[in-house]
């Protein structure tokens, strides 16, 4: 992956994933679908894997960010998290 100029989000951002379940295929996990989490770096970037599957000929590229989730947030229990990379367009800054 290669690394961005500017990025949305930065370390330390809280974000939401978005909690639509699109009928194509997505690399974002629905357990972790309309949850907050945490920016804890920023990966770079990469083709859009959303795009790639369905096969369009020039995929979006956007910047990849790990999120790290707690395992309350999502599970309601557990003292662990949960890291996953996500790209952009399926994160929202937390308000």
């Amino acid at each position: 992956m290669s690394h961005p100029a500017t990025v949305k989000f930065r370390p330390g951002t809280r974000v939401w994933t978005r909690s639509e379940d699109p009928d194509f295929h997505t690399r974002l996990p629905r357990y972790l679908r309309g949850h907050a989490g945490e920016v804890i770096a920023v990966r770079g970037r990469c083709p859009l894997p959303d795009d790639v599957a369905r096969g369009r000929p020039d995929p979006r590229v956007e910047t990849v960010y790990a999120v790290r989730f707690t395992a309350t947030d999502l599970w309601g229990t557990g003292d662990h998290t949960v890291t996953a990379d996500l790209w952009e367009s399926y994160l929202e800054e937390a308000r």
